[in-house]
């Protein structure tokens, strides 16, 4: 196998590889994909000096120099202003948002701006940046700090949008993300960041729009993305137990959605359930749902179903966080529904 894989002929993790964290493979993407291309650089709240709020970019400023990883001020509009511009002049900035929910300040310039770039110039440039930071729930930080941002900004054409589930896809996906010539908005979840898990050690990169299926069966499709796989897998495990097999399908990115493997496994099981850490209405859930009812209708013996989070505002208290969050319980009364 050659040193470098391309796009294309990205492998899963092998036994063998060694086990990193999560955060530990967002920053090992970023380093190599910044030793390659001098002008990428990353921006953002504490990403330098206290060597990132989560610990995502340590070591990175003593690496790179503080004018490649730039601590900005608490201004989210502002620095993520700078980074459309410094894209628009050729530069390639990863911008980190301390949290999803913040990025609400940044809305005209990462919705209004960086996505139409490129059509409102006639196709004379375009902005290459990545977005990135936590996504979802974070452990009791409330209704505001708790924001799952995909449904809403997906409606958004023109960037991209990928999920990682594990850190072997938070590696590849965030490799294809920085190389990417339009906006990606890259969403990783704070629970997961000290996940740990088999990554290759060869630079790697793992292509967009194309689903990954963890498990085969023929009882029913589960779909999901994000931290969600991960209690998708776990009802998996559950229902084997009673002789019920499903395929389980990870989408990893939501723009460009792998729409056709999700067909294709519904025409095997003939029934399909959709795992969507967001709100239940106009989410990410319901448009898979819309597209599956238009696309392979006389295929479906049972209603499309959905697993989502409740309809309310996330709460603070632990118990009824995880009681408004998906989980493997969950999932599983939904396939049997669905059987």
């Amino acid at each position: 196998m050659s040193a470098v894989m391309d796009a294309v002929g990205a492998l899963p993790p092998r036994t063998g590889d060694r086990v990193i964290q999560f955060r530990e493979a967002l920053r090992e993407a970023m380093s190599e994909e910044m030793r390659n291309d001098e002008r990428i650089f990353l921006l953002g709240e504490e990403v330098a000096q206290y060597k990132g709020a989560y610990k995502v970019s340590e070591g990175m400023l003593e690496e790179f120099g503080p004018k490649r990883i730039i601590d900005t001020p608490i201004s989210e509009n502002g620095f993520a202003g700078l980074a459309i511009g410094a894209a628009m002049y050729g530069l390639k900035p990863i911008v980190e948002f301390m949290s999803w929910s913040f990025s609400l300040v940044a809305a005209d310039q990462i919705l209004n701006n960086a996505p139409k770039m490129l059509y409102m110039s006639g196709g004379q440039w375009g902005c290459p940046a990545v977005f990135r930071g936590n996504d979802g729930a974070g452990g009791q930080l409330g209704s505001t700090h708790s924001w799952c941002v995909e449904a809403l900004y997906a409606n958004v054409p023109g960037l991209k949008m990928a999920i990682p589930s594990c850190p072997y896809d938070a590696k590849g996906l965030l490799v294809t993300a920085i190389r990417d010539p339009d906006p990606v908005f890259f969403l990783e979840s704070e629970r997961m960041l000290g996940d740990k898990a088999h990554v290759p050690e060869e630079q790697y990169a793992i292509p967009f729009g194309q689903a990954y299926k963890h498990r085969e069966g023929d009882a029913c499709t589960l779909v999901s993305f994000g931290r969600p796989v991960n209690f998708c897998l776990e009802a998996a495990d559950e229902l084997a137990t009673d002789g019920i097999e499903v395929d389980v399908l990870d989408m990893r990115t939501i723009r460009p959605l792998d729409i056709d493997s999700i067909i294709e496994s519904v025409k095997k099981t003939n029934r399909i359930v959709i795992v969507d850490q967001s709100w239940p209405f106009a989410g990410i859930a319901s448009e898979v749902m819309a597209q599956v009812c238009e696309r392979c209708f006389d295929w479906l013996d049972h209603p499309p179903v959905r697993v989502t989070t409740d309809d309310v505002p996330t709460p603070y208290s632990k118990v009824l966080e995880q009681a408004y969050l998906p989980n493997a319980g969950k999932i599983v009364k939904a396939v049997k529904g669905a059987l």
